[in-house]
């Protein structure tokens, strides 16, 4: 990977994007062989689109460049723990390994709520990292809601 270049970093410019653009604060960035693949903020509100996630946008824009309709080389960064429609499109792309910032507790489907990776029904569970700058992905949520309520 270049020496500059922070996948986890960019996913945070992306979700700081996000909440400027008044989406829930999520970005996700796709990597192979430590070049950039795809690149997303969340954009439901905008799209008026409830699968407008970062994830599914980076998944569809990775598909789209690579040429597959798999990513199993890839590695995805996001700034949240994907819920339930998202791990299961990380599945059947295939993503080798998925790293992720804060936990969802309410919405999280990796290390929390329904734990989709671990369900016998998924046929493809990849790596995961979580915890990568929790407490920033964590801070900037909670600064988002805090100014909507």
């Amino acid at each position: 990977m270049d020496a500059g270049f922070n996948p986890m970093d960019m996913a945070f410019a992306l979700a700081e994007q996000a909440a400027l653009a008044g989406e829930v604060p999520v970005g996700a960035v796709i990597v192979k062989d430590g070049q950039l693949v795809a690149a997303e903020r969340n954009r439901m509100r905008a799209s008026g689109d409830p699968t407008g996630h970062a994830e599914m946008l980076a998944i569809r824009a990775a598909l789209k460049k690579i040429g597959s309709g798999r990513l199993a080389q890839c590695d995805l960064y996001v700034t949240l723990e994907p819920c339930t429609m998202c791990a299961g499109a990380i599945a059947h792309a295939k993503i080798r390994r998925l790293y992720y910032a804060a936990e969802d507790p309410k919405g999280g489907a990796v290390d929390n709520g329904v734990r989709f990776f671990d369900q016998p029904t998924c046929h493809h569970a990849p790596e995961v990292i979580g915890g990568l700058s929790e407490g920033r992905a964590a801070e900037m949520l909670r600064r988002f809601f805090a100014e909507r309520r």
